[in-house]
């Protein structure tokens, strides 16, 4: 009986993680702010911060990441250096390449694979996998990303980070650029 039971709550359970996916912003609702182009927003230096908030509770954990971008023929570079409040320091080297119709494809040596990204108006969905550095070795999460372009100098951006599809946390982050 109670096999039969969790059986027909199955369905249910499932459709109710799907229901957890990350909504898409309508390109349209975004004309205001013009299109996003990744290779101008962050070619030069560019300063964020962030927050990661874990989905079920436990510490928030702050940190700035200051970003220098430069041109190598086609593809973006991004130099990024993270500066955590608990004092921890992370370096990631992103590689970028823009395919000239709004799509970006990216690696960086903890990044598993190749990020994929492409532009919806001022929106920019950016998503790949990646290997956090912890204590026992390393732990691999999916980043669901979106940056909001508002101007030429205000960028916002919110993640879903996942496990094994299911959502563990959020990021949230507020890029300026520096003339």
């Amino acid at each position: 009986m109670r096999h039969r039971l969790l059986l027909l709550l199955l369905p249910f359970a499932l459709l109710s993680l799907a229901a957890c996916g990350t909504d898409r912003p309508d390109p349209a609702g975004q004309a205001a702010y013009g299109s996003f182009e990744l290779e101008r927003y962050f070619t030069g230096r560019v300063k964020a911060w962030g927050l990661f908030e874990p989905r079920f509770g436990g510490a928030v954990r702050q940190f700035t990441v200051d970003i220098r971008g430069s041109r190598d023929g086609n593809a973006i570079v991004l130099d990024e250096d993270f500066r955590f409040s608990d004092g921890e320091i992370q370096k990631r080297v992103w590689r970028i390449q823009p395919d000239g119709a709004g799509n970006y494809s990216g690696t960086a040596d903890d990044v598993l694979g190749v990020a994929q990204g492409q532009t919806r108006g001022s929106a920019l969905a950016w998503a790949y996998d990646l290997r956090l550095k912890t204590q026992s070795g390393g732990i691999d999460v999916g980043f669901d990303d979106w940056l909001y372009r508002f101007d030429d100098e205000i960028v916002l951006n919110r993640a879903t980070v996942t496990k094994w599809g299911l959502p563990v946390g959020s990021v949230t982050l507020a890029f300026r650029k520096i003339e």
